[in-house]
This record gives C-alpha cells, structure tokens and sequence, in this order.
C-alpha cells in the first residue's frame, strides 16, 4: 500500500474508533443505572446498605417481590393499574385525536387554518408544569379534583402528536387515493376511518408511542390533582413511599423493586411495537 492510500486510511480508522468511543461512553451512561438497578433489587435492606451489590450473598428478589405487593395492603398493585389505566388508555385515546387533528390541518382548508397550527406549535414549547395550575383550577370549577378524570382527560391533548399527525398524513396520505375514495361515494369520515387511518398505521403507534412514554412518567400533573392514594400513578406512588423511607428504612427494598417493575411495560412497549416506531420516523422520506 502506497504511503499516500495509508495516510488516508488512518484518519478514517482514527475518527471510526472516536465515534465508537463515544457510542460506548453514551451506552454505558445509559446501561450502568439499568444495571445497577437491577442488581439493587435482586438485594435484601443489609445488603443494599452495604453498597455491596455486586457480592453474592444477600440476594432477596423473591421476598422483594413480595414485599412489595404486601406493602401498605397492596397499594402497588392498584398504583400499577392506574398507571397502565392512564398511560395505555390515554395514550390510545389521545393517538387518535392528535392523528385525526393533523389529518384535518393536512387535508382540509378553513379560516386562519396556518395561525390556528401556529397556536399549536406554541403549544408545543410551553412546559407542563406551567398548565398544572390552571388545569387544576379548571378542574376543581368543574368539580374533577381527586378524581380519575383529573389525569385522564388532560393527557389525552397533544400539541405535538397534532405537529406529528400533520407530518404522518402528509408523508402517508397522498390526496389522490381520497379523491377516489370520494368518487366512489364514500364520505369523509369513511374516507379516514377506512383508507386514511389505515395508511397511518406506523404514524399512529408512533405517536402512541411518544404519549405513552409521556403519561407514565407523568409526576407533576397527578401530584396536584390527586390526594387519594388509591388514585395514585406508580410514580407518585413510589415518590410517596420514598419520602417514608428516610424514617421507615424497609421502603427502600420495595422502592427501587417498584422501580424495576416501573421500566418493564415500556421497554415492552418499545420492543412489540419497535418495526412499526422505525417506520413510523421515517415518514416521508421517500417523498
């Protein structure tokens, strides 16, 4: 090999490894609470305290588990549901009208149509915390305080599912194909629900996923609207039972053992619906 083809080859071989150092760096600032997590639930309370997680004595998983569905009369489990409650069900509901919302600014022409999508891109860069309080106030005019719709109905609006139904039915949809759908009699609504919605499959679990993503790591909305724990998300749940443990120590096990079981239902998520996600980013593209 020449001198020349060789110092070409180098600085690609040299910024190859830089690349690949840097994934490695990101990877493992990903994995390491991961694992640390799942090695600290495997642990019984000495063991844990010992910060000693990588010994092989003072394995407990199994009690853990327990432990934590026995906690405060199962208060976990109910928590769990009300999480798959909120997150599942919302995120399905709330899919499909951020969906059916783009579609419309997508297809359809009406007034101020542009200033209206500007409205819900401004929405899009407000923080959550800052509606919590007027979405409180509206909620206790309408007498929704402490109750399960306080959290649902809020979650089901998403300025950004709306930013990314426009795009999906933009990419997805091409006018053509609903212009014969109308000359062969069907109407609007069976134009969407039978042609349209079924060419925005992978944009709809796209953003089935982002919301579901978003509703179960919700804290702060349920924080200020609920009080009864039996209406209670996982994460409000564990937040309460860690702030017991710096006076009941036998909280901990059960909070980081709460926190494992917390991760599996979207890295679930993620893994079923993971082809349709991959597809879902690329809308468009071809285009």
């Amino acid at each position: 090999m020449s001198s020349s083809g060789s110092t070409v080859l180098r600085p690609r071989l040299l910024g190859r490894a830089t690349v690949n150092a840097v994934v490695a760096v990101f990877v493992a600032y990903t994995l390491l609470p991961v694992l640390w997590l799942v090695l600290a639930a495997a642990k019984d309370r000495d063991a844990l305290f010992s910060s000693d997680l990588l010994a092989p004595g003072g394995f407990s998983f199994a009690r853990n588990l327990h432990d934590l569905f026995a906690m405060d009369g199962g208060l976990y489990g109910r928590w769990y549901v009300n999480s798959l409650l909120y997150a599942v069900l919302g995120a399905a509901v709330g899919s499909l009208v951020s969906v059916a919302c783009g579609y419309a600014f997508d297809k359809y022409r009406f007034r101020h149509k542009e200033k209206l999508f500007g409205l819900v891109l401004a929405a899009v860069m407000v923080p959550q915390t800052v509606l919590a309080l007027p979405l409180y106030l509206m909620a206790s005019e309408a007498g929704l305080v402490n109750t399960f719709w306080a959290v649902f109905v809020p979650v089901l609006f998403n300025p950004f599912g709306v930013y990314l139904g426009r795009i999906f039915s933009r990419g997805y949809v091409p006018d053509e194909v609903l212009e014969a759908a109308r000359v062969d009699g069907a109407g609007e609504l069976t134009a969407y629900a039978r042609v349209a919605l079924r060419m925005l499959g992978p944009g709809l679990v796209t953003v089935f996923l982002f919301q579901l993503t978003a509703i179960w790591n919700n804290f702060f909305l349920p924080m200020v609207m609920l009080s009864d724990q039996d209406l209670y998300p996982v994460s409000l749940g564990l937040y309460a039972w860690n702030s017991a443990a710096s006076v009941s120590p036998e909280y901990y096990p059960v909070v980081i053992m709460g926190s494992l079981l917390a991760v599996l239902p979207l890295v679930a998520a993620f893994v079923l619906l993971q082809r349709f996600w991959r597809s879902g980013l690329t809308a468009g593209a071809v285009k």
